[in-house]
């Protein structure tokens, strides 16, 4: 039996258990394992990972794990500039794209309020939403674990609080998006991208004399939809306020 010596770093200390968070702690194992199966097998998804370092020396997921080998294993970074190191990751996706899985609803749309793109259905399975994560190049968000565990998965994120509204400051937070924000310019239904309404030819769809109130509408291409700054629009726009106001 082979032991090697591992350490988690920042956020990833959040799949851990107690007695594991932020310290050294010893890993046996048998055979040839490479350091992405450690990572994984100790509860880590790969995808949450963007740096290894092994006894000081960079090396990727294929790396063979050896007896009393020091693994310190880091997140991924956003804006600390780690050239010259082996990223994990081909490169980060500078286009921000989501897709939830079936139980992230809320944060979809509370994601598409904000103005960001973010695929979601309700009925697809895990393979799917893989597909559509690798073919649309969309960061998967998911409270599964299991999920981003699948070798196929390039770019994920775990959710970790349970909370819809911690939930979209937690993305905001983690991909820095704060100066992204772009609100009411999704659909919250289907996520088109809104345009601008002729009046005449919403007319017949509006609430009795919604006209007289107010001058400027959107509709979405996808679903047809109709928006207006209305009552509703005002409750939104302090939601937004006050989920960011500490970002």
């Amino acid at each position: 039996m082979a032991i090697a010596l591992f350490r988690f770093y920042e956020e990833l200390n959040d799949f851990l258990p107690s007695s594991k968070k932020k310290v050294s702690f010893s890993y046996s194992f048998t055979g040839n394992p490479s350091v992405k199966d450690a990572i994984e097998a100790i509860g880590v998804p790969h995808v949450e990972v963007d740096l290894i370092l092994a006894n000081g020396r960079s090396v990727d997921f294929s790396y063979k794990l050896k007896d009393e080998d020091q693994i310190s294993v880091y997140p991924v970074f956003e804006s600390i500039d780690i050239a010259g190191f082996t990223r994990l990751r081909k490169k980060p996706l500078r286009v921000t794209r989501f897709i939830t899985d079936a139980h992230l609803g809320r944060l979809a749309k509370n994601l598409r309020l904000c103005g960001f793109d973010t695929f979601f259905d309700q009925d697809l399975a895990d393979k799917k939403i893989i597909e559509i994560s690798l073919s649309e190049k969309r960061i998967i968000l998911t409270r599964d674990k299991g999920l981003l565990k699948n070798r196929e998965v390039t770019h994920g994120y775990w959710i970790r609080s349970i909370n819809p509204d911690e939930q979209i400051r937690e993305v905001i937070k983690r991909f820095d998006l704060k100066r992204n924000l772009n609100p009411f310019t999704r659909c919250l239904e289907c996520n088109g991208i809104l345009k601008i309404a002729d009046e005449k030819e919403i007319a017949s769809r509006l609430p009795p004399k919604t006209l007289q109130f107010y001058d400027e509408f959107r509709i979405c291409p996808g679903c047809d939809r109709i928006y207006w700054n209305g009552s509703h629009y005002e409750r939104m726009q302090k939601r937004i306020n006050i989920l960011i106001s500490d970002l």
